[in-house]
């Protein structure tokens, strides 16, 4: 259908009509994060939404287009939840408390780790998220410019989202092996502790018998403040020759 919208967030939706069942955007949304909760997004489609909501399948392409329309209302809907995330005068507080509504709504929405860190996200509540992050992190004293702010932006980004694509691999394989992290440390034990003992390895034989079981969430505190820190802390001008 020609249209001078080029995405969702522009385009109008269809006008309501009479039928058995009311459809709008939002409600699309949300059936398709229940199916995408339960299965996965190699799970979702538009005929199984359309079966979830009691319409066929043609009715769901006059509110989104294509899968990938499909994706930017559910990711935005998310990205609602993390907006709600409390703001602080301190700048460094209300980045924190961004990064842990993240990792947060990562965790109730596994598939959300799929999609963060492609394409950018450009829906109305991302665009928010990303404005309140920026602004925050504009205020430290170690953020001089814009492109202080920009690998500031990057660094912080690509902390949380390797941190949570770590944390929900992690509980995808134990529950597709059946295995969690003692177990499957347990049943590798006799061979790496015939490694270890070869001297080869002195540091990780270090970590491996004396370092600590780390919660996830405390790991990740300790992380995301480390990094805060370090990117936002003043440092001299560059010289130039």
């Amino acid at each position: 259908m020609d249209t001078p919208y080029g995405n969702v967030w522009e385009r109008p939706e269809p006008q309501p009509r009479a039928a058995p069942v009311p459809l709008s955007r939002e409600k699309i949304a949300a059936a398709a994060i229940r199916l995408a909760d339960a299965h996965g997004l190699d799970g979702l489609s538009i005929r199984k939404i359309a079966k979830e909501l009691g319409v066929g399948p043609m009715r769901l392409y006059d509110y989104v287009g294509n899968r990938s329309e499909l994706l930017d209302l559910m990711v935005d809907v998310v990205y609602a939840r993390i907006a709600e995330a409390d703001r602080h005068p301190d700048w460094r507080a209300t980045v924190l408390a961004v990064a842990h509504a993240t990792r947060e709504a990562a965790l109730d929405h596994e598939w959300f780790a799929d999609v963060l860190g492609g394409r950018p996200h450009l829906g109305p509540h991302a665009l928010a998220v990303g404005e309140t992050t920026a602004a925050a992190l504009s205020q430290a004293s170690g953020v001089r410019d814009l492109e202080d702010l920009q690998r500031a932006l990057g660094a912080l980004n690509a902390f949380i989202v390797g941190a949570v694509r770590r944390e929900i691999t992690e509980r995808r394989t134990a529950r597709s092996t059946g295995t969690d992290e003692a177990a499957w440390q347990a049943g590798l034990g006799p061979y790496l502790t015939r490694m270890l003992e070869t001297g080869r390895y002195p540091t990780v034989a270090r970590l491996v018998l004396e370092g600590a079981h780390l919660d996830a969430g405390e790991t990740f505190e300790h992380n995301l403040t480390t990094v805060v820190d370090g990117i936002t802390a003043a440092r001299p001008p560059l010289r130039t020759s």
